[in-house]
């Protein structure tokens, strides 16, 4: 399952150096829609490498700000307490799973 939350939440979660998968979305964004189902399958059968998190960056603007994140989707993959790698864009569901296989 994808968690949505905020930026304090997404912090805090790599702050304890947990692998965390992130969807940096909005509302309005047709890729972003088009990516969240295929998120919500992929969070199912990688659950036991990582966290899967959304986090809306009209909501958390700093937090976007600060990773650097100007267009969306953009998928961002931290482990041990950093930004391991990322993806800008969408990506179909075969692509997506490729993503994680190469990173996980």
């Amino acid at each position: 399952m994808v968690k949505e939350m905020s930026g304090r939440e997404l912090d805090e979660l790599v702050s304890q150096k947990k692998t965390v998968v992130c969807d940096f979305w909005a509302s309005w964004c047709g890729p972003c829609r088009m990516l969240s189902p295929i998120m919500e399958k992929l969070s199912e059968e990688y659950k036991d490498k990582a966290v899967f998190a959304k986090v809306n960056v009209d909501e958390n603007g700093d937090l976007a700000a600060s990773l650097g994140i100007f267009s969306i989707p953009d998928v961002y993959i931290f482990a041990d307490g950093e930004v391991k790698t990322h993806n800008l864009g969408y990506l179909p569901e075969e692509s997506m799973r490729e993503f994680l296989e190469d990173n996980l």
